[in-house]
């Protein structure tokens, strides 16, 4: 470290005990507003915490950790994602659009998928993608969480990703695994797992995963690659190696604004490259660089990706199972959503399943996949029971019959609710915002929360 805050911009080695001294020092905790669910005004007033922004993220706060607000049930409802302050970083250098179609190639546990999900708004494509089986799971709650509506989630590795995706994203993050030395303080695990062994082995693979990421940007699109280290070896030399041998990509030379700069942020020891220093800013240490691929885009037009579009095929199902959806979204959606539906991309059955799939999704082909569209639901005898996953996405306004939880620990625990004269699927709401179905009858509403999110804990 004292070779490094040696030769870097915004470093010293004088600032090096300052630097050793925040290691031992208190974490800075943070979590992001969900902009699926709230408008900035709506988060301030409505959360029961103490919150300051995070000068480096817009949908970001600060708060103080004996709160704990994952065990609150605005976090059951997805009102926001407990983030690690720094790590925001990334997806602001992003900078997502909506209408976009976007990559994030290492998404596992999704924070910085659902950041970018945000700020697409519901419009546009976006693949995340996750090798590990188990964590691809844990993704896939945490947008369900959320109510994501426009994201594939994929369980492959890069090389099988870029073959399936060339030239096709506008923009592509590789959150690339890392030895983890700015997160010393945070996880002790990230210590006993160090080594300078592991080091050289994570920049062999960083490497590689940056690559097959670079095959997938379109021209003129934005590639950013983030580490949570401060080792040169995984940041800056992985960079400029990757420079010297795709000429076709070059730094984003406004990568590091006023405001960052105010925030403490520093230049990187490469162009486009930023680091964020524990000793100068309340968060861990991480790095992130911001490329741009040449070509006729940059000029400001716009062209979609190469990729082949999925053509609808023939339905693969029964006319009984359509006419099953159809009657429940008579019955229970306001009129006009089933048509709004149809207008954001293709319904297509998977045996008894039904997805809402993104028309600007390619052939995957035989890509492991571990949600190919927005999961509505299932055909069962003579009905059909609409999923929790879109549940999540919908608004009060979207549905005929809704009841807010008066007690929603209650709800969370898969209890049932009472009822007072409402039949059949009611939308459960938790502060507006949905937190799940139940099914009225008689004096009850039977819980259809899933049993596997079910906390018997006490929420505070």
């Amino acid at each position: 470290m004292r070779e490094l805050f040696g030769k870097l911009p915004g470093v010293s080695v004088s600032e090096l005990p300052a630097f050793l001294k925040s290691l031992q020092g208190e974490r800075s905790f943070g979590l992001r507003r969900n902009p699926l669910k709230y408008t900035g005004e709506e988060f301030e007033r409505e959360m029961p915490f103490s919150l300051r922004k995070v000068p480096w993220a817009q949908e970001g706060y600060f708060y103080d950790g004996e709160e704990q607000p994952g065990k609150s049930p605005y976090h059951a409802s997805g009102a926001f994602y407990i983030q690690e302050p720094s790590a925001m970083i990334a997806a602001e250098l992003l900078g997502a659009e909506p209408g976009e179609c976007i990559m994030d190639l290492c998404a596992a546990p999704g924070g910085k998928s659902t950041q970018i999900a945000g700020k697409m708004q519901g419009k546009g494509l976006l693949v995340c993608n996750e090798y590990v089986p188990a964590r691809a799971e844990i993704l896939a709650q945490n947008m369900e969480r959320t109510g994501v509506s426009n994201c594939v989630i994929l369980k492959e590795s890069a090389e099988r990703c870029a073959e399936c995706f060339p030239l096709f994203f506008d923009r592509v993050l590789v959150d690339a695994p890392c030895s983890g030395e700015g997160m010393f303080r945070k996880e002790e695990q990230a210590l006993l797992h160090w080594s300078p062994e592991n080091v050289a082995i994570c920049a062999d693979r960083q490497r590689e995963i940056l690559d097959q990421a670079a095959k997938m940007v379109k021209p003129g699109g934005v590639l950013v690659y983030s580490t949570c280290t401060f080792s040169e070896a995984e940041d800056e030399a992985v960079i400029r190696d990757f420079l010297e041998r795709h000429v076709e990509f070059y730094p984003d030379g406004e990568v590091l604004s006023e405001a960052l700069l105010r925030a403490g942020i520093c230049s990187g020891g490469v162009p486009g490259t930023v680091r964020m220093w524990p000793h100068k800013i309340p968060g861990e240490g991480h790095f992130a660089a911001k490329l741009r691929r040449r070509g006729e885009e940059e000029r400001g037009g716009k062209k979609s990706g190469r990729a082949k579009r999925q053509s609808p095929g023939k339905k693969n199902t029964e006319l009984g199972q359509w006419n099953d959806f159809r009657n429940f979204c008579e019955q229970y959606l306001e009129r006009g959503y089933l048509q709004k539906l149809e207008e954001s991309g293709r319904l297509v059955w998977r045996r008894e399943r039904l997805y809402l799939v993104s028309e600007l999704l390619p052939e995957t082909g035989n890509l492991r996949i571990g949600r190919g569209g927005l999961y509505l639901g299932e055909a069962k005898k003579g009905r059909f029971e609409p999923s929790h996953t879109w549940a999540m996405t919908l608004k009060k306004e979207d549905v005929q019959q809704w009841k807010e939880a008066e007690d929603p620990a209650v709800y969370l625990r898969g209890e049932t609710l009472e009822n007072t004269g409402l039949r059949g699927w009611i939308l459960i709401l938790f502060q507006g915002r949905p937190m799940g179905w139940g099914k009225a009858g008689g004096n009850l509403i039977k819980n259809h929360y899933p049993r596997g999110l079910r906390i018997y804990g006490e929420y505070e």
